[in-house]
C-alpha cells in the first residue's frame, strides 16, 4: 500500500512484475511473515520475474526448490524497497515535489483566515 500511494504522489508508474510482500512499521521497517514459499509460487504464476520480501524470510527464501524465471530481493527497510521500485528518480526531486503545492496551500490557508478576521 505505501508503494502504491507513493506511486501516485510522485507520478511514476510501478513495474507491474515486481511482487512483494512484508509487514510495514511506522518507521519503515519490514517485518517477517509467514507463507513465503506459497506467497512466490503465487507471485509467478500471476507474471511476477522479481519478488521483494522481508530480510528476516531469508532462510525461508534459502529453502525453497529454485523457482525459475523469478529473483528475490530481501530488504530490510522501506528505503530498500523505494530503491527497487523507483528505478532512475530523482531522490531531491522526490523529496521537494509537493513543496510548492503545499506552500501555496498555507498561502492560501491564511489569506482566507485573514479575511476571517475582518
Amino acid at each position: 500500500m505505501a508503494s502504491s500511494l507513493l506511486s501516485l504522489a510522485l507520478n511514476h508508474s510501478l513495474d507491474p512484475t515486481i511482487a512483494m510482500t512484508g509487514e510495514l512499521t511506522v518507521t519503515g521497517k519490514v517485518l517477517r511473515i509467514g507463507g513465503l514459499r506459497e506467497k512466490t509460487v503465487a507471485a509467478r504464476r500471476a507474471g511476477a520475474t522479481k519478488i521483494i520480501f522481508p530480510a528476516d524470510n531469508t532462510s525461508d527464501w534459502l529453502e525453497l526448490p529454485e523457482v525459475k524465471g523469478i529473483e528475490g530481493h530481501a530488504v530490510s527497510w522501506y528505503s530498500e524497497v523505494f530503491d527497487l521500485l523507483f528505478t532512475g528518480l530523482d531522490k531531491d526531486a522526490a523529496n521537494h515535489i509537493w513543496q510548492k503545492e503545499l506552500a501555496e496551500k498555507s498561502k492560501n490557508k491564511s489569506a482566507k483566515d485573514n479575511e476571517d478576521d475582518d
